[in-house]
């Protein structure tokens, strides 16, 4: 079998109380006036990058959870519009005032696709299978755990997850691809067979065949009937199969979808969308919360191990050049250590905004001067390093290429390392990299703890600092909504302080349409939802 590939730094999850979700253009992803919903026919989608495993909680790219999401149904869902929590397997729930006591009350009738019945065993046999798995395998299920004492059956339908510590985000998470219930089938399996393509959920959709790099091919699960409060409609899926082709060139997939070889692609570049206008196609966009793509920086390894160079760096970068650019009109700059569209999120604009000069006077007043080939030095050492990454989205390459003339223009010299997705994720355990680039998707400001916390992924391997580490544990802790957004606002101001990250711009879903491809929704936490989608005109 072949190895597992996950890059939690591109990692999903839903989850948000009190913030709606912000959404772009077109996201109901209708063709005009196509009439109503008709069931039937293969929807053929095209995959800018290779699912990293079938396992919805081993999942982690948004190509993975695009396919993934489908097989599974969790306790809850987020309405994309309002940020509410919904029942979705759970039909109620009840949280202790100290979020250390979830108890959930399961929906009677529901089965996975070997036909086993759902039951609060279930839900306790996921959870202990997430812990097993481990926070190298499935680091976002881990941390969504975080504290996880264990879970009760109390009845057949009554499911009671303890926590021995405050739990604040754990509601949320629980809406999470990565916390999707599984059968006892599948939770009995080690990591590398779990992601084999065999995975029984009790989602709308079953694995009908699952090559890795290749394809996976999804097939209407039948009798369906107990899904989320969010869906469009009740009862099965409209599609029969979902034929997902991995076609990682933009202008292959572009050309394969104008050609009506395909239904949809992901990662619709801005260059793409005459061809695809042209044919009678649309590109569907949303914005996705969570913390933007940008630079984490190894606070161990060369120049930036001094704080002074990692501030430098922020007022170096010209962000909505990035975006004007590479990227086109439906992204943004990054503006905070969290996308704008996520709950919490505090604009940092002024201490991100492009100022050149502030960049060479703090590094002059650091002793980084000019050397003779432009490139700044300090006792013999350039102020040289390298930044990791892999074409997980599309844009990445170019605009890191953008990102290294524009540090150059300051006397940093960027070198870009390209690695396979295998390859960064090895790296990223080895914490062997200057820098690593991605982003990470969620609905919550807990987001930043999963990312930066010390026992969370530290990409930056550093040690204790005692004031972002305060914050991330307390709003974990903290229950009340206006005080937990004040901590998670602090938390993202500590992150820039510390020159944990440098943020380039925030990831849109762009998302290319047939005409005849109705409904392509997207969920909460930006990634695409196929239960209410449906072919026109087969």
């Amino acid at each position: 079998m072949r190895p597992r590939h996950r890059l939690a730094a591109l990692a999903g999850a839903l989850a948000a109380v009190t913030t709606v979700v912000a959404c772009g253009s077109d996201t109901a992803g209708t063709g005009g006036d196509a009439g109503p919903p008709r069931p039937g026919g293969t929807l053929r989608y095209g995959l800018s990058g290779a699912p990293t495993c079938s396992d919805p909680a081993q999942s982690g790219t948004n190509q993975t959870i695009y396919v993934a999401r489908q097989i599974v149904d969790s306790l809850t869902d987020q309405d994309p519009a309002t940020g509410e929590i919904t029942p979705w397997l759970a039909r109620s729930w009840e949280v202790s005032p100290d979020a250390r006591v979830f108890t959930f009350h399961l929906a009677d009738g529901v089965t996975f696709s070997d036909g086993t019945p759902l039951t609060a065993d279930s839900v306790r046999d996921t959870f202990d299978a997430v812990i097993r798995l481990g926070g190298v395998e499935a680091p976002l299920g881990v941390s969504y755990l975080a504290n996880y004492v264990g879970t009760t059956a109390v009845d057949k339908l009554t499911a009671r997850v303890e926590f021995s510590q405050p739990n604040a985000q754990f509601l949320q998470a629980s809406s999470t691809p990565q916390l999707g219930i599984l059968a006892a089938s599948t939770n009995a399996k080690g990591a590398e067979e779990r992601c084999s393509g065999d995975n029984i959920g009790s989602g709308p959709f079953t694995y009908a065949e699952y090559k890795q790099d290749i394809s996976a091919t999804l097939a209407k699960r039948t009798g369906y009937d107990w899904g989320s409060a969010v869906f469009g409609h009740q009862g099965e899926a409209y599609l029969d199969r979902i034929e997902f082709t991995v076609v990682p060139e933009s202008g292959v997939r572009t050309g394969s979808l104008s050609s009506g070889q395909l239904d949809a692609i992901s990662d619709a570049l801005p260059q793409d969308a005459p061809q695809i206008e042209a044919t009678g196609g649309r590109i569907l966009s949303t914005s996705n919360p969570g913390t933007p793509f940008g630079l984490q920086f190894n606070v161990t390894r060369g120049p930036l191990r001094d704080p002074a160079v990692r501030q430098a760096l922020l007022p170096a970068l010209d962000r909505q050049q990035l975006v004007d650019t590479v990227l086109g009109p439906q992204f943004k700059p990054a503006t905070s250590a969290l996308a704008s569209a996520t709950p919490a999120y505090l604009d940092q604009s002024a201490r991100l905004a492009y100022d050149p000069a502030k960049t060479a006077s703090l590094l002059d007043q650091a002793g980084w001067v000019p050397g003779a080939d432009g490139i700044r030095v300090k006792n013999g050492e350039r102020l040289s390093f390298a930044v990791t990454f892999s074409q997980v989205f599309a844009g990445n390459q170019a605009v890191l290429e953008l990102v290294q003339q524009q540090l150059r223009q300051v006397g940093v010299d960027l070198k870009l390392d390209l690695v396979s997705t295998p390859e960064a994720i090895a790296r990223q355990n080895a914490k062997d990299y200057d820098a690593v680039y991605g982003n990470s998707t969620r609905a919550d400001g807990d987001i930043l703890r999963t990312s930066f916390a010390l026992a969370g992924r530290n990409l930056n391997a550093r040690g204790p600092i005692p004031a972002l580490d305060q914050v991330l544990d307390q709003q974990l802790a903290t229950t009340d909504t206006a005080a937990r957004a004040a901590l998670i606002a602090q938390a993202q101001r500590e992150v820039l302080d510390n020159g944990l990250a440098l943020p380039t711009v925030e990831l849109s879903q762009a998302i290319g349409a047939a005409g005849h491809t109705q409904d392509l929704t997207f969920e909460a936490s930006a990634r695409l939802q196929f239960f209410d989608t449906w072919l026109s005109g087969h």
